[in-house]
């Protein structure tokens, strides 16, 4: 087999080796292991009911927080809890829900633009609910001091007053008021744009004689991880950026290792999911603790991620104030980009898991983004941007097709000297090398092609499916969620025969033209000698259309778009070097007529 041959099979065997061992020796290991983890910790861990309790200087401030709340054996249903007690509507163009006046939480948050799934009267995402429901996800704020001076400072049980604003909207915010006692009274005034940032701001007025010591904080405690397949995929879990330095925790390693402590001068933290965040931007003009938590109570994982400012010192007759941003909802790209700026809030883009490959992915988004608003749709987006990649690549695979084509030219001679040194194999690899440099043919430039496709594949992937864009994006006809796989499958003729088959079997109709221009550009290429070598270029296709069938929609229109884009090139170019393509007759599809010539 010539060098050509052998180092385009490498680079295919390689790439399903990447394929392969990533799905089956990696993922689908660690997530059993994560599974029996997590079995094994529901029955061993000790059940602890400790709050989770900011610290500053290493010593326990005042329980102000509400800490770890273990859910109740039997929780209410979401709507039974939000009927306990009195609330404050939220209503924006983005999202809906409600605050509890009781401990002023934030812990109603419904995201309008979002869908459960594709169907449009599918019920709304919901990112926050309240203690007491099924799946506690609330962010809360307040005040704690190491010695109070007597003051009682509010807590989640404190039931706060509405002085002003029904309903919180984009234009009108509320205010809410608490008071304390001995001349001390606390405000906390909500704001939210008509997106996914809520402002809150802090006041304490201190009309009393004695001076106060004070450190704001804002929390938010979430209980149980989501059901989620991404956790090796993109991360999922604590995130957050502290003077500069960008640190990711995953919701396993919260559970084992407890406790994570920062000390910052500016910075934010989060806990984010696969599409969903919620995040806390402290005062950065003040120095503040971080702390990202993690335990194990009544069999329920909770977690936990608290920011507490320093302190500052409240005389007798004076007031104080501190402003917190929170974001809560969808981790839209552009959206977070625009926030980053207004609020000056560092590395705030690192919400969305770009990935190894981030220098390819971000401006790959970006650039799908820019023909979506061009074209309306993220599917022709993707064929739009394969077309530019194509062109980018065209100079290293025009000469890669060169020296095939000039390689498939060469054959005949080639085969000669195989026949002449077939007992002498070093002699024959001299023999093809001085044939190679005689007509100027690079038997390496084969390869370069398909390696440089695979970090833009794993790129395209990881856009496709972190992307919030992509979520529930339609193409045309059956695909109308370009995240997911192709719902149809070859085994139940494409939902003509009513039956559930297993996900192996999810061969659907972009995966089998994906596999369709593969092996027909494979069949463009020169054919191996070897019968070994000739059954792997067969079974390639069939390989990896299976491999590809569980992948995004998108990512297989994309390969075969591709694919298609390079058979046209190819069989341009072979055409152009001279070469007589004989398609129908490699493909099998016609048989060769002696003395005929057949294209």
């Amino acid at each position: 087999m010539d060098e050509n041959n052998k180092n385009f099979v490498v680079a295919l065997v390689l790439s399903v080796a990447v394929f392969l061992v990533w799905n089956y020796f990696y993922v689908a290991p660690k997530q059993e292991k994560m599974r029996e983890r997590q079995q094994a910790e529901a029955l061993l861990k000790e059940k602890s009911s400790d709050p989770l309790t900011p610290k500053v200087d290493g010593k326990a401030v005042t329980p102000t927080t509400p800490g770890v709340i273990p859910t109740p054996v039997k929780a209410k249903s979401r709507v039974d809890a939000l009927t306990d007690g009195e609330r404050v509507k939220i209503d924006t163009p983005s999202i809906s829900g409600s605050i509890n006046l009781k401990g002023a939480r934030i812990d109603d948050v419904l995201l309008k633009e979002h869908r459960q799934k594709v169907d449009k009267n599918s019920p709304p995402v919901a990112l926050l609910s309240p203690a007491g429901s099924p799946h506690p996800y609330f962010a809360d704020f307040g005040w704690s001091s190491a010695d109070s001076g007597g003051v009682k400072l509010p807590s989640g049980e404190t039931l706060w007053k509405k002085v002003s604003g029904d309903v919180l909207t984009p234009s009108t915010p509320v205010t809410l008021q608490y008071d304390a006692g001995n001349g001390v009274i606390f405000e906390r005034e909500i704001s939210i744009d008509d997106k996914y940032m809520f402002t809150i701001t802090q006041r304490v007025n201190n009309e009393g004689s004695t001076a106060l010591n004070l450190s704001a904080y804002g929390l938010i405690y979430r209980s149980n991880r989501p059901q989620s397949e991404s956790f090796f995929i993109s991360h999922e879990g604590a995130v957050g950026v502290f003077d500069g330095t960008l640190v990711e925790e995953t919701y396993s390693t919260l559970v084992e290792d407890k406790r994570f402590d920062f000390k910052a001068k500016k910075g934010w933290l989060a806990i984010a999911d696969k599409y969903w965040a919620s995040a806390l931007i402290p005062d950065n003009s003040r120095g503040f603790s971080a702390s990202y938590i993690g335990n194990a109570v009544n069999n329920n994982d909770n977690y936990q991620a608290n920011y507490l400012l320093d302190g500052v010192a409240i005389n007798a007759n004076s007031k104080a104030e501190v402003t917190t941003q929170f974001y809560a909802g969808a981790k839209r790209g552009e959206l977070i980009e625009t926030y980053a700026d207004k609020y000056s809030i560092d590395m705030f883009t690192n919400l969305i898991d770009w990935g190894w490959f981030h220098f390819i992915t971000k401006p790959m988004f970006k650039v799908l983004v820019y023909f979506y608003h061009l074209v309306g749709n993220f599917g022709l987006s993707i064929l739009i941007v394969t077309i530019l990649i194509k062109l980018a690549l065209f100079p290293l695979a025009n000469k890669s097709y060169k020296s095939m084509a000039q390689m498939k030219k060469m054959q005949p001679e080639m085969e000669k000297i195989r026949t002449r040194y077939k007992d002498d194999k070093m002699k024959q690899q001299t023999e093809l090398m001085d044939l190679y440099k005689t007509h100027k043919i690079n038997p390496l430039s084969g390869c370069w092609p398909v390696l440089v496709q695979i970090p833009i594949f794993f790129a395209l992937y990881k856009v496709l499916y972190v992307t919030i864009e992509m979520r529930h994006a339609p193409f045309f006809g059956w695909v109308q969620d370009l995240s997911a796989p192709d719902p149809t499958s070859l085994f139940n003729l494409f939902g003509l025969i009513p039956i559930d088959l297993p996900q192996f079997l999810m061969i659907g109709i972009w995966p089998l033209i994906m596999g369709i221009t593969m092996w027909v550009q494979m069949k463009l290429n020169p054919a191996p000698t070897d019968p070994v070598q000739a059954q792997i270029f067969t079974y390639m296709p069939i390989v990896f259309t299976f491999i590809l069938a569980g992948f995004s929609a998108g990512l297989v229109i994309y390969w075969a778009w591709n694919n298609f884009l390079s058979i046209c090139q190819q069989y341009y170019i072979m055409r152009r070097q001279g070469v007589e393509v004989k398609l129908l007759e490699n493909m099998g599809l016609k048989k060769a007529d002696d003395g005929k010539k057949s294209s």
